[in-house]
């Protein structure tokens, strides 16, 4: 086994383990998953250093032809008669979502460190999500990264409905729902490509090669968009994500929001723009309007909210439009910008949806209204909610500013086939959002943290514990050097968007 069949194996070994422990020994339970993600943590270090010694360039000219490679390649025939195997391989867009799911489970593992109902279950289910999230960040088998895409989505109706709030049931078969019907578009749209290319192969590289003409691409690339759009929370088909996010556990949400909701900008840009560029130029305009819809959208929602988990849900809806916008700029600023905003949004959401989890356990409210003064007991939520706001509202030296940052520069640029006036009027539209969540932000934060402490009960809630303090921290020590020293991501994801816009204007 190689290196990325150990990421994808060392999470599921951990799910075997827990379901092999007694449920009698919730606290080895916990454990356990500590530890297995905690050993995911350290192989994505590895990952990650052995990935820059083996990319590194001797020379400027080097540089993107060493970076553009896939490492780490493993091929091994699965099912030969109907061209599927086990193919799996990272570039430097793949190592960033790498390192931003092992440090969100292994955060969102210790934020869910006082989760008692049914401990095992919870953990099994939380840890097999993610078996499938990292498979489908090194998957170039398209039947492979179909089959771990659904082993990611699928244990969500069970985490929201068993260990969710509200009306759990609903929003988890919502969910459930919505999403399934996202995945029939990429499935149709995986079989065309598949059937079409008479290459008889789900191989993503070999399908590269394929001559699909431009009507068959005209057709084909809105399905594979729109259907991993619905996962990204694409305007109209968002409205199971504000219904999922309030419902779901502290984890869930911190996964649901931070990692899941990442495979549909990675599916649009992965196979949506690398397979079908002329696809993704015929309608990259008609999606860049349709994104600007979600970004003002969901920030305008977000203003309305009184629920903190709605009021960030809201948010997310907004930022996760800046991945999808960013996508359809289709250009490399704007698809760098995509990847950034992908990894700083996860970060960012996964922090404000734990420390949401955090101060819902004492207080056993998540009213704005009902709030206020919370500071005053708990300093470190406090000061760690404003870093995670800042960051939001793209504060320069977080991690929210590099990225969206590109994503505006992407759409101002412009590319050579869309209408530049249409672009310039949507992107300066998108920027409008930044305004809008400022207010949302800056008055949410305000309200449940600044005055006085409104209800004499809070005078004696207690601060984030040990683990609450480690998972935090290291969250906001990723926002901080993300932002602060943005160059090695920025390397890191440059030259593995290359192929995509030269493939964008081989036909030009």
């Amino acid at each position: 086994m190689g290196l990325l069949s150990w990421l994808i194996a060392v999470p599921f070994i951990t799910t075997l383990a827990v379901i092999f422990t007694p449920a009698s020994q919730w606290k080895a339970v916990r454990w356990i998953s500590a530890v297995g993600t905690g050993i995911q943590l350290a192989l994505t270090a590895l990952l990650t250093y052995r990935y820059w010694i083996a990319a590194a360039p001797d020379t400027t000219a080097t540089m993107v032809a060493k970076l553009t490679k896939l490492y780490f390649v493993e091929r091994i025939p699965w099912f030969e008669s109907l061209g599927i195997q086990y193919f799996v391989g990272v570039d430097g867009i793949s190592v960033s979502m790498i390192i931003l799911t092992s440090i969100i489970i292994f955060t969102g593992t210790l934020a869910s460190w006082n989760v008692e109902s049914r401990t095992k279950e919870f953990f099994a289910l939380l840890l097999l999500l993610v078996t499938g999230v990292f498979g489908v960040f090194v998957s170039f088998d398209l039947f492979l990264f179909f089959m771990f895409y659904e082993l990611a989505v699928l244990p969500m109706y069970l985490l929201i409905g068993i260990w969710g709030t509200g009306p759990k049931e609903y929003s988890a078969m919502k969910l459930t729902l919505m999403l399934l019907v996202g995945s029939a578009f990429v499935l149709v749209g995986l079989f065309a490509m598949y059937h079409v290319s008479g290459l008889h192969t789900f191989d993503l590289q070999a399908l590269a090669g394929a001559s699909f003409s431009k009507d068959f691409q005209t057709w084909v690339f809105p399905l594979i968009f729109v259907g991993f759009g619905v996962l990204g929370a694409l305007y109209p088909f968002h409205t199971w994500s504000p219904d999922g996010h309030s419902s779901a556990p502290t984890a869930v949400s911190m996964l649901h929001a931070g990692v899941l909701m990442k495979l549909g900008g990675y599916g649009a840009l992965r196979i949506g723009v690398y397979l079908l560029p002329e696809g993704a130029k015929a309608w990259g305009l008609f999606f860049m309007g349709l994104t600007t819809i979600n970004i003002l959208y969901g920030s305008l929602g977000a203003v309305m909210q009184k629920d903190l988990k709605y009021f960030t849900a809201y948010s997310s809806v907004s930022h996760c439009g800046f991945v999808l916008f960013g996508v359809a700029t289709l250009t490399v600023m704007g698809l760098k910008g995509a990847v950034l905003q992908m990894f700083s949004h996860g970060i960012m959401t996964g922090l404000f949806f734990g420390l949401i989890g955090m101060v819902y356990g004492r207080t056993h409210t998540r009213l704005i209204p009902d709030m206020g003064g919370l500071a005053k007991v708990m300093p470190w939520l406090a000061t760690s909610f404003y870093i995670a706001g800042l960051a939001s509202l793209g504060l320069p030296g977080l991690a929210g500013f590099v990225a969206e940052t590109h994503v505006f520069l992407g759409g101002f640029f412009g590319n050579p086939w869309s209408n530049p006036t249409a672009t310039g009027v949507l992107t300066i539209l998108a920027t409008m959002s930044i305004v809008v969540t400022a207010v949302y932000v800056l008055r949410g934060l305000a309200t449940v943290f600044q005055g006085p402490i409104t209800v004499a009960e809070y005078e004696t809630l207690t601060d984030a514990t040990l683990p609450e303090k480690i998972a935090t921290g290291m969250l906001i020590a990723t926002l901080v050097f993300v932002g602060v020293v943005p160059q090695y991501f920025i390397t890191l994801i440059e030259a593995s968007v290359m192929p995509m816009i030269n493939r964008l204007s081989m036909g030009s």
